[in-house]
């Protein structure tokens, strides 16, 4: 017999505690059969027909005493249709684009309203085709069906004929409500990996995959999974993915150095693909997490605003100024401001761990592959300062009072005064008279309104009013001085440009 020491005793209490803590607080069923094609310890793979309405039971997974903030209050979930290869995961705002370029009008997904049962506040975002949002109860018998709208060859390479389609997930994150009624504190995630075929083309997958194993041997059989009618949706380990791209990363570019936090900023990324952190418009009000739709202002798809609670964001943190270049002393918090105000908010969350050092050290090509093309230049773009390269510049300079005065005194000794005429670069992004006129004003800290014409001095001191067509043929580096003269009616002055 084996004796009860207390080293055992311990060992056998911290075993139920493990289990507690994996135990997932809901669970996703949805209903479709499972591949029989499928081996032992691989994934789940599940065929959907395009269009078809497929129910995703929500359920509540909770043991007693689980989350008790929640009793009585609804969630929000997020269900998403994602790329399952990391490689198309990498470039997924694009290849959604180039779909819906494709597919102008479609959605990737939807949402079956009339059939859905216990989904509250539903909302479908434009900019966001392949994702739907809803409130619900878990304490209430709830089915959300979707429908799939993409074919896994869409996002094939056309090289020749019968190419294999690319496997999508299904993924749904849950969040519960915030002090500040928003739904932003995430609660669980879950994934399933399908592919979609043209309509009944999933009968007929399922119908050849099951024939193929019945002409297997009985020990052929026993490496492979059963059929199951349903496809449970299964929380994923993010860790083995984190480094297989933080690995993948350096064998590609052995001569940069990634950031400490890269596979942190990986993490962030949601269970199997990155979560839809864009804060665009929504047509009903509902403020929502990061992998959510619903920014504060009750927009959808949005990330949490940079006030969020998140753990990463610490401190409250201030404004880096009003300076719009992105300094290597930015704290993450000053770094996340920063990201909003230069209207990068769609990778906030991406980036939450990342101070302004760290997202210095990325090269234009880590941006690139890490935002898209567009994004990705625009960001380095903004790293670097580079500002938009003026159309035409001029160099002005305001005439002193005296000057007429000092220059016929100069003409008549011969001598000069020593004057220093200092003059101020002009930068025009319009070749307009009136862009001429508002940076006049700015540069001289003249007001606006009180300026009523802008004219330039001809041959024999004729003024010549400034037109856009002159701006147009003045050139490049040109200096000027100028006068103001009152107006004929006693409002504002003119501006004389010599």
């Amino acid at each position: 017999d084996v004796l009860a020491l207390p080293i055992f005793k311990q060992e056998d209490s911290s075993l139920p505690q493990e289990n507690e803590t994996k135990h997932p607080p809901f669970q996703y069923v949805m209903c479709a059969a499972t591949s029989p094609a499928v081996k032992l310890y691989d994934e789940t793979l599940t065929y959907l027909n395009q269009g078809q309405s497929y129910e995703i039971r929500m359920l509540d997974n909770r043991k007693a005493g689980d989350i008790p903030e929640i009793n009585g209050k609804l969630v929000k979930s997020i269900i998403r249709v994602v790329f399952h290869d990391r490689r198309l995961q990498y470039t997924e705002h694009q290849q959604l684009e180039g779909w819906k370029w494709n597919r102008p009008g479609d959605r990737l997904l939807d949402l079956d309203i009339p059939m859905s049962v216990g989904v509250i506040d539903i909302k479908t975002n434009p900019s966001q085709l392949n994702a739907v949002e809803f409130l619900w109860d878990p304490t209430k018998c709830t089915s959300a069906f979707i429908q799939v709208h993409c074919i896994s060859t869409e996002f094939t390479p056309r090289k020749h004929g019968g190419e294999k389609g690319v496997p999508f997930r299904i993924q749904v994150d849950t969040f519960k409500q915030t002090e500040n009624g928003e739904y932003t504190d995430h609660l669980h995630s879950a994934s399933c990996q399908i592919k979609v075929f043209k309509p009944k083309g999933a009968d007929r997958k399922q119908k050849t995959d099951r024939e193929k194993m019945e002409k297997r041997t009985a020990h052929e059989k026993e490496k492979y999974q059963p059929s199951y009618d349903t496809t449970v949706l299964t929380e994923m380990r993010l860790e083995p993915i984190i480094e297989d791209a933080v690995e993948h990363e350096q064998k590609k570019s052995s001569k940069r150095t990634l950031p400490a936090d890269y596979g942190d900023s990986l993490a962030k990324r949601g269970s199997c693909s990155p979560w839809p952190d864009t804060p665009t418009t929504f047509v009903n009000n509902s403020p929502t997490p990061a992998p959510t739709f619903t920014s504060a202002q009750h927009n959808t798809y949005s990330v949490p605003d940079s006030n969020s609670s998140s753990p990463n964001h610490q401190g409250d943190g201030t404004s880096q100024g009003s300076g719009d270049q992105l300094h290597p002393s930015a704290t993450i918090q000053e770094t996340q401001q920063w990201l909003l105000k230069n209207r990068f908010s769609a990778y906030t969350r991406l980036f939450s761990n990342f101070s302004g050092a760290d997202l210095l050290k990325l090269t234009r090509e880590d941006l690139v592959q890490i935002c898209g093309p567009a994004d990705g230049i625009r960001l380095y773009n903004a790293l670097k300062s580079r500002s938009v390269r003026p159309r035409l510049t001029i160099y002005v300079c305001q005439e002193p009072l005296q000057s007429i005065q000092l220059e016929r005194q100069d003409a008549g000794s011969g001598d000069s005064n020593g004057a220093i005429y200092v003059y101020h670069a002009i930068y025009l992004e319009e070749m307009a008279a009136s862009e001429v006129t508002r940076k006049l004003a700015l540069a001289f800290n003249i007001p606006l309104h009180q300026i009523n014409q802008v004219y330039r001095q001809g041959p024999t001191g004729i003024h010549i009013l400034v037109s856009d067509q002159m701006v147009q043929n003045f050139q490049d580096e040109s200096c000027f001085l100028f006068t103001t003269i009152k107006a004929e009616n006693g409002e504002g002055f003119h501006i004389i440009l010599k």
